[in-house]
């Protein structure tokens, strides 16, 4: 007999590249101010219809071999990738705390840092559509978690605070707009759903892998060196999944490496 708990975690992973297909839609649709809500999905190559056995989460791509099935113009990776990413997101948030609020919570924060990652990435936006909602998702999920509704709170100031007096420094010291308001916004409803002291944890971690990226980007890529510029968002959205997931254990490391004698 296969193991309930595991059971629990298939069946998360299966909806949650179910889900994935559908953020695939909103990362397509929503910069480009589609609705999403309404329409079959098309081919953005040919305009050709997406037949029901080829939008499969994941095995379609495969059959299809990474291109349309009508005009054989070739897919992005992305999709596939957003659905594993979503799969994988919904299992480990079962397998960590069960079928419950708290895990659910968690999965929504997860869903919307991917369309962040991938939107804010491709068109340098973080649309309100993603991050004003989540502000006022957190604030009422913390009220049924162990979070508590105070700490979510104060996480919104700090983190949306925090965030805002940074860039108000950018922009005093480089003469210009150095952070856009989606990233402030994105920052208030990491602190919704973490808290401050995760939120503040999310700063660090995201300069950090901003600054990691930005190098091995100007040193591969002419792009970056003339026009190309590397949104903070994704930055953002990364840290913070590797907070929700490990903020904790991170802090305790930090704890016992650099503080305890």
């Amino acid at each position: 007999m296969i193991d309930p708990h595991l059971a629990s975690m298939l069946i998360a992973a299966l909806f949650g590249a179910v889900i994935g297909s559908f953020l695939n839609v909103v990362i397509f649709r929503l910069p480009r101010k589609i609705t999403f809500w309404r329409g079959r999905s098309c081919c953005p190559s040919c305009g050709a219809l997406i037949h029901w056995w080829q939008n499969i989460p994941v095995l379609s791509y495969i059959l299809l071999r990474g291109r349309c099935g009508q005009c054989h113009a070739s897919i992005s990776p992305r999709y596939p990738l957003v659905e594993l990413l979503t799969a994988a997101a919904f299992a480990g948030w079962v397998y960590r705390l069960g079928p419950t609020l708290e895990a659910a919570g968690y999965v929504y924060l997860t869903c919307v840092l991917i369309c962040v990652l991938f939107i804010d990435w491709e068109f340098q936006i973080i649309p309100d559509k993603l991050t004003l909602p989540s502000i006022v998702v957190g604030l009422v999920w913390a009220w049924f978690t162990p979070l508590s509704f105070t700490s979510s709170l104060i996480g919104v100031a700090v983190g949306g605070g925090g965030l805002y007096l940074v860039a108000l420094l950018g922009d005093w010291i480089f003469g210009k707009e150095s952070m856009g308001g989606g990233d402030i916004k994105l920052a208030a409803a990491l602190g919704a759903f973490l808290g401050w002291q995760k939120v503040v944890l999310v700063f660090f971690m995201s300069a950090l892998i901003g600054t990691v990226v930005s190098l091995i980007w100007m040193l591969v890529s002419r792009e970056m060196r003339t026009k190309r510029l590397i949104p903070f968002g994704p930055f953002l959205a990364i840290a913070a999944m590797v907070t929700a997931a490990w903020g904790p254990d991170l802090i305790s490391w930090y704890v016992r490496t650099f503080w305890m004698v």
